[in-house]
């Protein structure tokens, strides 16, 4: 039996590899993901991650895809909102 292409590269770190795999890791960062979208992140978002990787068993949230930046900006979005119709204040943890 052979080992799937998707296989391979979800045990590589999702990563496919070849100039293909890095044009796609370029296209991701320049959207927001990878290693450069994870250092933009503010405490709040980190808190999130947290959660998602040791709570939630979500895996490692070191390296996230834009699209899972994206995912971790609208929780972290509907939290200070939700924070400050119940409070009346702003979350003490600024946005960045």
């Amino acid at each position: 039996m052979t080992e799937s292409s998707n296989d391979r590269a979800s045990e590589q770190g999702g990563k496919s590899g070849g100039w293909l795999g890095s044009l796609g890791d370029k296209v991701n960062e320049m959207a927001g993901g990878g290693a450069a979208g994870e250092a933009k992140e503010d405490k709040l978002d980190k808190t999130i991650d947290w959660v998602q990787e040791h709570v939630l068993g979500q895996g490692q949230q070191s390296n996230e895809t834009a699209s899972g930046q994206f995912k971790d900006e609208q929780i972290s979005d509907f939290i200070r909102r939700e924070y400050k119709t119940v409070t009346g204040h702003e979350l003490p943890v600024k946005d960045k």
